[in-house]
């Protein structure tokens, strides 16, 4: 396999290319399995099995090095997926704004993540939810600040509140972190008001950290089943009501599935 260094001005400057392998083969060393890891030859499936090593790998500290190499291919990664400056976007209402797309592209103070009470990510390899898609382009630092949050406090993350960390690598400046309910069986009034609090204990966080726009993704929608078009109208609800007293923020619906871009459009006209 042939990795490309380029030398400009002195020194070695290594390709996207390289820098995946690069990472890849660091984190496989790491394993004790590694024996039955190699690098494939495909970039798709190279990208897939970085993913997928950044998804299981615990907290831990790692090189300098290895920290240098990840951040500079992770952003250029970021760009060429194309970066979304919220304030390029029509809003639907004064400070409001609908936004279907991936929220690890877009740029605004803080982004919102539908975490886990571990709070440390999705271990799932390659999982397609958005706890696994902002901790792998955030990087293994995101993880790792995860973790000394959980250490401090000394239990899971409750549901309804909020910690903020940094957003390393992503766009954004900060991730906004939150666990939503998990809906068993018919929806109750318990399952509506921790959803509601997810949404006032993000935007106090905000507040308190000077942030002036947020993006929400749909909390607890999909795998936790809260019903989407109450979730919406929660969150809505929710954010309108905060906004009364807190015109200076804005605030960013993010949704990826047509259903959810459609309920926000009827619920914001």
């Amino acid at each position: 396999m042939i990795i490309c260094v380029q030398y400009f001005n002195g020194a070695f400057y290594m390709d996207q290319n390289a820098k995946r392998i690069y990472l890849i083969r660091q984190l496989i060393e790491e394993r004790p399995d590694k024996e039955e890891f190699s690098v494939p030859d495909s970039v798709e499936e190279q990208k897939r099995l970085l993913r997928g090593l950044f998804n299981v790998r615990l907290p831990a500290k790692i090189s300098d090095e290895f920290l240098e190499i990840q951040d500079e291919y992770l952003k250029e990664e970021i760009r060429r997926n194309g970066i979304t400056d919220y304030r390029d976007l029509e809003p639907v209402r004064e400070g409001l704004y609908i936004w279907q797309g991936d929220i690890t592209t877009l740029k605004c103070d803080a982004i919102v993540n539908a975490a886990n009470s571990g709070l440390t990510g999705c271990y799932s390899p390659c999982h397609a939810c958005i706890d696994n898609c902002i901790h792998t382009f955030a990087g293994i630092r995101l993880r790792n600040a995860c973790a000394d949050i959980i250490r401090r406090q000394g239990h899971e993350e409750q549901t309804g509140l909020a910690k903020i960390t940094p957003a390393y690598n992503l766009p954004s400046r900060f991730v906004i972190h939150t666990v939503g309910p998990i809906v068993s069986g018919a929806l109750t009034k318990d399952d509506e008001d921790l959803l509601r609090s997810c949404y006032v204990s993000c935007l106090d966080t905000a507040v308190e950290n000077g942030i002036t726009s947020i993006a929400f993704c749909c909390i607890s929608t999909g795998v936790f089943h809260f019903p989407n078009q109450r979730a919406a109208e929660i969150a809505v609800e929710t954010v309108q009501d905060f906004r009364k007293d807190n015109r200076s923020i804005d605030v960013i619906f993010n949704v990826w599935k047509d259903i959810d871009h459609e309920i926000y459009r009827r619920l914001l006209g």
